[in-house]
């Protein structure tokens, strides 16, 4: 019985796993091609964010302002020196460019 148990909490486990992958976001190829190239015309100054790393899917706080880019639907801050993308709905960061 607990073999069957394992076995059962092991597919749960990975299909746990597939379905959060499914939910990772592709910024398009052309879409950060556009990205870049405003964020190089429209330059911001670095913020600090304390507590918060800077890693793919790490939500910012309300406290950090989002940019718009026009004509795409992600916004874009610098922190740290670095330029981070980020999905407004959820404020996640979905693309590390700098």
């Amino acid at each position: 019985m607990r073999k069957y148990s394992a076995a059962a909490a092991a597919v749960l486990l990975l299909a746990g796993v597939g379905a959060a992958a499914a939910e990772d976001i592709i910024v398009q190829p052309e879409q950060e091609t556009v990205i870049k190239e405003y964020v190089t015309k429209q330059p911001l100054a670095s913020v600090k964010v304390p507590g918060v790393e800077l890693n793919i899917g790490t939500a910012l706080p309300d406290t950090v302002e989002l940019h718009e880019v026009p004509n795409v639907k992600y916004r874009y801050t610098v922190i740290d020196n670095r330029t981070v993308v980020v999905d407004p709905g959820t404020r996640k960061i979905v693309k590390i460019i700098q």
